[in-house]
């Protein structure tokens, strides 16, 4: 258990360095409590001169402080609602990149997690390629009996759970005291926000869970002509060392490269959303962090992502919403759209569907007024979670995961075809969903679902009249016999019976008196 007295160390060097990058010259003065003024005054005297863009400043000390701090970065980007669209947008610029740990360290590593040297698992294992804050990528190979098989060998950094654990503590505890002073940190629930970080930095930290998910993955895009994800190897895979196919493609971020191989960029955008919108709508389990330097493609144009760790899912109740939602824009159903948002429970009753609706159609109207290529759908999701805080809207954390993804997507998507009609686009994918569950082959589902449902229940019919059976049983046998009590039972019986005689005579008493006070008041 780390001391209140270490968390304050760590915080402090945090606000130490908060200071000397200017971040507490960003904040108006006149939005701090009047207590908090001179602190914020006493902390702009530590300010460097020379001091980066003040859109800026935040994501420079957060990468300055290490990777806990990169991480929480990373993760506020995904909540707009928690600390603005403007620091949001700052955040997202964060990368996380990390000098490498050495050569040996590595292969050591390796070794203790298996139990066997590298060069048992491995027919080579080079130098590391690739570097951030949770783990290294090492390129390397296996033996097979054609030869060799290259991997690539992902390695938990050393010491890192430790350093996460310790940060993560003071985190806590600095969201635990601003919820006990301040009504808004309560109401952004800040300790809940920190408890959801450490959850997700938890599980990238458990390199068998990425692996699942990559397994997921596969099994369900392995029909999908234009996807795929690499292969894992199980047998070199554990807490800390996750091996998988060697992806020996071209980066999607490589446009003059992918040119120069004669891909047809408007198509593997259009592929892009495409795939993305069937993670979510189809499966309801999507990768969430399709940053550039996550995608490629292979040579038969299929679009490849890696790095699992963050992943986002959606429960048919969410894929329904957001299904109705992006079509109802589509056809300009604005009605219907708000329609969705109360039967799914996220706008409180007390609420009008017209007024509701009239505030979307403020969103989608001056959609349907520009060309195809200036439409945003991830804009457009960020304006309508905007308006339903308006209507006391609940941000769902699973949503804004998913329009944070979406921005990435698309400007991915665009980078590759500037000119790319989103609504086109997404439509064939969401209409085929909806017509999907929605249609007449959704509703025989469902029928057989509730059928499958009943089958269960009269299934577990013989097991609940036996349990009735036996329970007649035994009040039979109370009732003949009577009901017969462990001694320490009759003994802590008699105890409960002797406190309630005890409050009930105290009762009586306070009773009598007030009986007194009122006769004699008069």
């Amino acid at each position: 258990m780390i001391s209140a007295p270490a968390h304050l160390v760590r915080l402090s060097r945090a606000g130490f360095v908060f200071a000397r990058e200017g971040v507490f010259g960003v904040i108006d003065p006149m939005m701090t409590p009047v207590g908090a003024r001179p602190l914020l005054r006493m902390a702009r005297l530590l300010e460097r001169r020379t001091t980066g863009p003040a859109e800026t400043r935040l994501s420079a000390a957060l990468t300055q402080l290490g990777p806990s701090y990169v991480k929480l970065g990373q993760f506020l980007a995904t909540r707009p609602d928690v600390v603005g669209a403007a620091l949001a947008r700052d955040l997202e610029s964060l990368q996380d990149h990390m000098p490498p740990f050495g050569q040996a360290e590595a292969e050591a590593a390796v070794a203790a997690s298996f139990g066997k040297p590298v060069n048992a698992l491995f027919a080579s294992f080079g130098p590391p390629v690739a570097a951030a804050s949770i783990a290294q990528v090492h390129r390397a190979s296996v033996a097979t009996t054609n030869g060799q098989r290259p991997v690539a060998v992902k390695i938990l950094r050393p010491g890192v759970e430790r350093r996460f654990h310790a940060d993560l503590a003071a985190f806590t505890f600095a969201a635990t005291h601003a919820e006990n002073v301040s009504a808004e940190a309560r109401r952004l629930r800040m300790v809940e926000v920190v408890d959801t970080l450490r959850r997700t930095v938890m599980v990238e930290m458990d390199f068998r869970l990425e692996a699942a998910a990559l397994s997921e993955m596969a099994e369900n895009t392995k029909d999908d002509p234009d996807f795929r994800v690499p292969a894992v190897d199980w047998d070199r895979t554990s807490k800390e060392v996750l091996t998988l196919e060697w992806i020996d493609a071209t980066p999607l971020s490589d446009r003059a490269r992918l040119q120069a191989k004669g891909f047809d960029l408007p198509q593997l955008a259009k592929a892009l959303i495409q795939t993305f919108l069937r993670h979510a709508l189809r499966d309801g389990f999507f990768h969430a962090d399709m940053h550039p330097g996550n995608l490629f493609v292979d040579d038969e144009a299929r679009l490849i992502a890696v790095d699992f760790g963050i992943m986002g899912r959606l429960g048919v109740k969410e894929r329904l919403f957001l299904a109705e939602i992006l079509h109802g824009f589509i056809i300009r159903d604005y009605y219907r759209t708000a329609e969705v948002h109360f039967e799914a429970g996220y706008v409180p009753p007390r609420y009008s569907i017209e007024d509701f609706a009239q505030a979307i159609r403020a969103i989608g109207e001056p959609i349907h007024n520009r060309t195809a290529e200036d439409i945003s759908m991830a804009r457009l999701l960020a304006l309508l979670f905007e308006v339903t805080g308006l209507f006391d809207m609940r941000t769902r954390p699973e949503l804004l995961l998913l329009q944070k993804t979406m921005v990435v997507v698309e400007g991915v998507a665009r980078s590759l075809d500037p000119k790319l009609d989103m609504w086109r686009t997404a439509d064939p994918v969401v209409r085929e969903w909806m017509e999907r569950h929605l249609g007449a082959a959704g509703k025989l589902e469902g029928a057989a679902l509730g059928a499958a449902e009943v089958g269960r229940f009269v299934g577990n019919v013989p097991g609940l009249l036996t349990r009735g059976a036996r329970v007649l049983d035994q009040l039979d046998e109370i009732t003949r016999d009577g009901l017969v009590l462990s001694p320490q039972t009759i003994a802590e019986l008699d105890k409960t019976e002797a406190r309630r005689g005890r409050w009930m005579i105290a009762a009586l008493w306070i009773i009598a008196a007030l009986l007194l006070w009122l006769v004699f008041r008069r």
